[in-house]
């Protein structure tokens, strides 16, 4: 009776789980599909059907429609599915690695190093494009983010770990202190820029989808794919680190190894992600959030969940942006913002979490 009963019980689980997954799944489509469809030129969705459906069979036809739809919302909604399913991941991993619903990716010094290397790259790019033997082109600013958001966090992982382990509490630190830095060294190179460099890199720091090309995508890809792969391998880690590290341990879980392996996996996402989309805020903090309060807290479930809500959450984000005012573009983060944090606000108010980080 017990087996049978505990065998019942499983197969509600799954069924339960397939449900969310699928139910996740299917906004993301939807909100990709919607990505496709809405624009200051608006085309049916069957229209928009038959040109993807030519596209990958080879019968694509060229026109205006195609146009829009293959050179310019294609690649803008892959990418923002690839950036906010990363963002929103890496956001699940470091609220479950730090035990703290506010923690972002952000703590792990992502976001400063990217900005401060892209304040670098749009201010002195002309001297730094002649330091390397090739012409970086368009690649410039994407790759010097992405450097400087990994630099940071190597940085930043050295600096937290004391007799072989990794502090958690001490990373935090050290990524607010190096947050402060990279923060002081933007402002002097804001200080000297020219008018031009410093709205090109305002426009930057507020994240955009905009010009989106598959190279881009490329950039970003690899270390999507590959966090995503990672990342539920994490699950039952996460859910042990909840009881306290001492407990995780004495359940058979390799604590050391699932710091590195979630600080890394969050920085070269992130990193990735920041490089080819700016700073676009919230995405990681919020999405779990919500996910957490209609599923719970298990990360078997929550983790795959989150990507999917961030890849719907930010493409739909990026819809807003770019007809809310039409044919003008407001900037990714803007929206986000906008969004993400009269959210938080509420969450502090209604859901007690003042309370549970005194």
């Amino acid at each position: 009776m017990t087996t049978a009963v505990a065998g019942a019980s499983m197969t509600q689980r799954r069924t339960r789980d397939f449900a969310a997954i699928g139910i996740a799944a299917a906004l993301a489509v939807t909100a990709a599909m919607a990505s496709l469809v809405i624009g200051p030129i608006a085309i049916p969705p069957q229209r928009v059907a038959a040109i993807l459906f030519g596209f990958l069979d080879g019968t694509a036809t060229a026109g205006r429609d195609a146009v829009v739809v293959l050179d310019v919302r294609l690649p803008r909604t892959v990418l923002g599915v690839l950036v906010g399913a990363s963002t929103a991941l890496a956001g699940a991993v470091m609220q479950g690695l730090f035990r703290n619903p506010l923690a972002d990716p952000g703590v792990v010094g992502v976001s400063s190093g990217a900005g401060l290397a892209a304040a670098l790259w749009f201010i002195l790019g002309a001297g730094l494009g002649n330091l390397v033997p090739w012409n970086l082109g368009t690649l410039g600013l994407p790759l010097s983010a992405f450097a400087g958001g990994l630099i940071v966090s190597a940085t930043l992982h050295l600096l937290s770990r004391r007799e072989g382990q990794t502090s958690a509490t001490l990373l935090l630190l050290a990524g607010i202190a190096i947050g402060a830095f990279t923060s002081a060294g933007v402002g002097v190179l804001v200080f000297i820029a020219s008018e031009q460099q410093l709205r090109e890199f305002t426009f930057w720091t507020l994240g955009s989808l905009g010009g989106a090309t598959s190279t881009k995508i490329a950039l970003v890809l690899p270390f999507a794919l590959a966090f995503m792969a990672v990342a539920p391998r994490l699950a039952r880690g996460l859910d042990a680190l909840a009881l306290g590290e001492a407990e995780a341990f004495h359940l058979g879980i390799d604590v050391e190894r699932l710091k590195r392996v979630a600080v890394i996996g969050v920085a070269a996402a992130v990193g990735a992600s920041v490089a080819v989309s700016g700073v676009v805020g919230f995405v990681g903090l919020i999405t779990p959030h919500v996910v957490r309060l209609v599923i719970g807290p298990a990360h078997r479930l929550l983790l795959p969940v989150t990507a999917l809500a961030g890849a719907t959450f930010l493409v739909t984000a990026d819809i807003v942006a770019r007809t809310i005012a039409a044919p003008s573009e407001i900037p990714l983060g803007v929206i986000t913002a906008g969004v993400g944090a009269p959210f938080m606000l509420w969450l502090l108010l209604r859901q007690g979490l003042a309370q549970q980080l005194r």
